[in-house]
């Protein structure tokens, strides 16, 4: 790959900073609830072009060593444990026991994913 690193640790760091920059991308913007639109809009386009910058490579990159379905379901675990602390920490949120179980089903669906029964 060039910089020494294993694909997957490229792949999924890259998958953890994109999401990074889409959640606040996407939600950052609740805690500013009196900005205008159109503000929180083109300031969520422009975070969201660096989560576009990582996310691209990293599909790219993780293609080949992982099937499109399992590249799909590794962002969206990441995406959802981004999410999860992001709203606990950044938002104030309280985490409850529904969301853990609703997450543990998620995992057990990747785990699905990535297991080959046949």
């Amino acid at each position: 790959m060039g910089i020494g690193l294993p694909v997957p640790v490229v792949t999924i760091g890259l998958l953890i900073a994109s999401n990074v920059f889409m959640t606040f991308a996407w939600y950052g913007h609740l805690r500013f609830k009196t900005a205008p639109l159109l503000i929180v809009i083109a300031v969520s386009w422009f975070i969201a072009l660096f989560e576009y910058i990582l996310q691209v490579p990293a599909n790219r990159i993780g293609h080949g060593h992982f099937s499109a379905a399992q590249l799909k379901t590794i962002q969206e675990v990441i995406s959802l444990s981004v999410f999860a602390i992001f709203s606990w920490l950044y938002l104030g949120e309280k985490l409850t026991w529904q969301h853990g179980m609703g997450f543990s089903l998620i995992c057990l669906g990747a785990w699905f994913i990535f297991h080959d029964f046949s």
